[in-house]
């Protein structure tokens, strides 16, 4: 074999083993519609700055390489994607996910098609929970193998299509867990509490970001435990379980969002679903 033609697949066989052997790329790498992707960016000495669709993605250090945990929203159509880091363009593929469809029937029409007070109300609550979503502070994420917040099964999966009352509404962004009424919610990593409040649809909430726009948001619960500003170590109580806002029984409802995208959290417990 020609020599140059044997370095060549010297360092072919190096960098596989190097994306092989990385355990975030092997936990979190799902690159489809409300999956994550993530991308090497090399070992330079000083942390990269990362950007994908205008916003800042975040970047851990895995041994001596930088790698960026992006997240991608569900709108996104599979194809080639690009990521921007320190000026240089990295392109990524997204492939396809079917999610599937949930009907669900509710007796209060107003959660259906809500009235023109209510609808002042949304908007007014959806601006403050973007701008939650949109946190970027510089901490570096306790772990990124997240602690499921309740012990119990899933009742509702990420993604689905949801009709509420034969009319389609936006696909659900989070995952339900089927757990009694009370039962202690538990931060999956440490965090600060950025946001709390009532919510015409997510009822009781709680926003804690765990550093570089990895964000948990927790809904519908009985009772809110953590307070505004606090600093949360991992497996903290933040509330109780409930059924506040649009819900049709107790359950907990958790949403993973990174760099303002909003992703499976069954990734990050070890519990997708190609």
């Amino acid at each position: 074999m020609p020599r140059f033609l044997t370095a060549a697949l010297l360092l072919c066989l190096a960098f596989n083993a190097s994306a092989a052997d990385s355990y975030i790329t092997r936990l979190l790498n799902k690159p489809v519609p409300g999956g994550v992707a993530v991308i090497d960016l090399g070992t330079d000495a000083q942390r990269p700055e990362a950007k994908y669709d205008g916003k800042p993605v975040l970047v851990v250090k895995e041994q001596d390489t930088w790698r960026a945990i992006v997240g991608i929203p569900l709108t996104v159509k599979p194809g080639t994607q690009t990521l921007n880091a320190n000026g240089r363009n990295l392109s990524f593929s997204v492939g396809n996910k079917k999610y599937p469809e949930q009907h669900i029937t509710l007796k209060n029409q107003r959660q259906v098609n809500p009235n023109p007070d209510d609808l002042k109300r949304i908007d007014n609550e959806l601006a403050v929970q973007i701008k939650a979503y949109r946190t970027f502070s510089p901490n570096t994420p306790s772990n990124l193998l997240l602690d499921k917040p309740v012990n119990g099964p899933l009742s509702s999966k990420f993604g689905v299509r949801r009709f509420f009352n034969g009319e389609e509404r936006n696909p659900h962004a989070g995952l339900d867990f089927a757990v009694p009424a009370g039962t202690p919610i538990k931060t999956p990593a440490a965090g600060k509490v950025i946001l709390i409040g009532n919510y015409f649809f997510n009822g009781n909430t709680v926003f804690v970001d765990h550093g570089q726009g990895f964000i948990s948001m927790f809904c519908h619960m009985s009772k809110i435990d953590a307070k505004l500003g606090q600093q949360l170590a991992r497996g903290d109580v933040i509330g109780k379980v409930g059924s506040t806002g649009r819900a049709t029984g107790p359950h907990m409802h958790w949403n993973v969002s990174l760099n303002d995208a909003r992703v499976d959290p069954a990734i990050f417990i070890g519990a997708f679903q190609p």
